[in-house]
């Protein structure tokens, strides 16, 4: 150290790491991305102890009677392999050095001179040099040439300022078995905005929903889609163990395996989806689809068209957008939240991991969130048909007594996840309008979507099995789903991270 003159930076403290921080601000440091370096923490050592640890574990002989038993921690000696691919300051790489057990190496590479240099110094500032290297180089040309001498890392992260894109080729085949790949993308304009749709389908191989208030969950489904897509040409399949839309960016964490047999799944797991560019309605296309034969395997094919499927919408007859292709499987793991959870709660604390009450928060609405594609607004649905809002748990009420599931969404307050269909949402306001809110027809606009389709008598009520409900009563009252979900409504959770200092938010890149 004495060679480093201390009144040259700014000493930035983060979790338990201690970074030099230039004066001259030369390299980039944003401290909105706390949350997403102590989420990420706490993730990665969920991974270790939820597969990682089996990576290890001594394989059971065939003389053995019993099961291999699970490693204690005192047994586990260092194995886990990081690579943080887009380093900087080296903050996030020296926080993972100090504060996840059994790290065997870390290599923080990135492309700029400066970068390096600061790495180092703060390398040699939190002594992590046994464990911590530096890199300096494109990432690109690091992981293939990693992947040419078969080095492969147990995990690897990519935090790009913009998008994920251009590195995911190379993180894919660097990544070992059951290795655990998180990806940022920061460019949401382009994955969830309305005014790149070309440059989205370029980076992302997809479009987006377009002024839909379920475009962040479609940015999330996007990133998917075009890290499966990438995955599949190695052999290799994706589960997606925890997806977030967080702020300005989304923060993605992907166990990846070699499954041939997995790839064949891959069309059944993708989508088109056709949008009605007024009322919001959606109608999910499966690429592909899966018959099981009667003897236990799988069939694969072409998934058929639907009459939903059109040019215009079956409901209010405008325009319907076709957005995707993306990804439409499970976007969270319970198992791997709970993990997370669990750490948050018992082995963190609050004066380490300042973001701590909110990834309590937000994972707490994410692992409630229920198997489904997309999220509405009941005050889009109500503005569509020129009536009052209908209280959320009187909208979740109803789909609970129809058989269906709903829940909240992280991404976005006020929304619901279901998979009821459109039919029956459509059903459900329709009578909430007739029962609750009842308007005057004669005086709304004929050519609206609203009066379309409070008069579409071709909108039938459905159950959760897809049989039409003919005859069927429409219920507001008060049920078990309704209840669960009001209770989760009324904990106080942090969704919003506190500003800590004034002007706090994403910075510039450095020039």
């Amino acid at each position: 150290m004495s060679d480093i003159n201390l009144e040259d930076f700014n000493i930035v403290e983060e979790g338990k790491a201690k970074i030099l921080f230039p004066k001259k601000e030369d390299v980039f440091y944003n401290p909105i991305q706390q949350f997403n370096r102590d989420l990420s923490t706490a993730a990665i050592r969920a991974w270790a102890e939820l597969y990682g640890n089996k990576l290890i574990q001594p394989k059971k002989r065939k003389t053995d009677s019993e099961e291999p038993k699970e490693l204690e921690k005192h047994e586990i000696k260092p194995y886990i392999s990081i690579l943080e691919a887009l380093s900087a300051t080296g903050l996030r790489a020296i926080r993972y050095a100090k504060e996840i057990p059994n790290v065997k190496s870390i290599v923080a590479n990135d492309f700029s001179k400066e970068a390096v240099k600061s790495i180092n110094r703060n390398i040699e500032y939190n002594n992590v040099g046994h464990i911590l290297t530096s890199n300096e180089g494109d990432a690109n040309a690091f992981m293939y040439q990693s992947k040419s001498q078969n080095r492969l890392f147990n995990v690897i992260d990519l935090d790009p300022y913009g998008t994920a894109t251009p590195f995911i080729d190379a993180a894919i085949q660097n990544l070992g078995n059951e290795g655990l790949l998180l990806v940022t993308c920061t460019d949401l304009a382009v994955l969830a905005g309305g005014g790149y749709p070309e440059k989205c389908f370029a980076l992302y191989g997809g479009t987006t929903l377009i002024n839909h208030d379920a475009s962040h969950e479609a940015a999330l489904r996007l990133v998917l889609n075009q890290i499966g897509n990438t995955a599949a040409r190695y052999k290799k399949t994706i589960e997606p163990l925890l997806c977030l839309s967080i702020d300005f960016y989304v923060r993605i964490f992907i166990k990846v395996k070699t499954s041939p047999i997995e790839v064949k799944k891959l069309a059944s797991k993708t989508s088109l989806q056709y949008v009605c560019s007024v009322c919001g309605s959606i109608h999910d296309q499966p690429l592909g689809k899966i018959t099981t034969r009667e003897n236990g395997t799988d069939k694969f094919g072409l998934s058929q068209g639907s009459s939903r499927a059109g040019s215009n919408c079956f409901y209010c007859g405008f325009t319907q957008h076709v957005a995707g292709p993306m990804y439409n499987g499970p976007l969270q793991n319970k198992e791997f939240i709970d993990k997370i959870l669990h750490i948050n709660k018992n082995e963190l604390d609050d004066e380490t991991y300042k973001t701590r009450k909110r990834i309590e928060g937000m994972l707490t609405l994410a692992r409630n969130e229920i198997d489904a594609p997309f999220y509405f607004k009941p005050e889009k649905i109500s503005s569509v048909l020129k009536c009052q809002v209908p209280p959320l748990k009187t909208v979740i009420a109803a789909l609970g007594n129809l058989g269906f599931e709903a829940s909240l969404t992280h991404a976005t307050p006020s929304a619901i996840k279901t998979n009821a269909d459109w039919d029956s949402l459509w059903a459900i306001f329709k009578h909430y309008v007739q029962t609750k809110a009842p308007n005057d027809l004669s005086k709304m606009n004929q050519n609206a979507a609203g009066y379309k389709i409070l008069t579409n008598d071709n909108i039938k009520l459905r159950s959760a099995d897809d049989q039409i409900e003919n005859g069927k009563e429409i219920s507001f009252e008060r049920n078990e789903l309704s209840g669960r979900i009001e209770k989760l409504r009324k904990l106080k959770i942090v969704r919003y991270q506190e500003n800590p200092t004034k002007n706090w938010g994403p910075k510039a890149k450095p020039q």
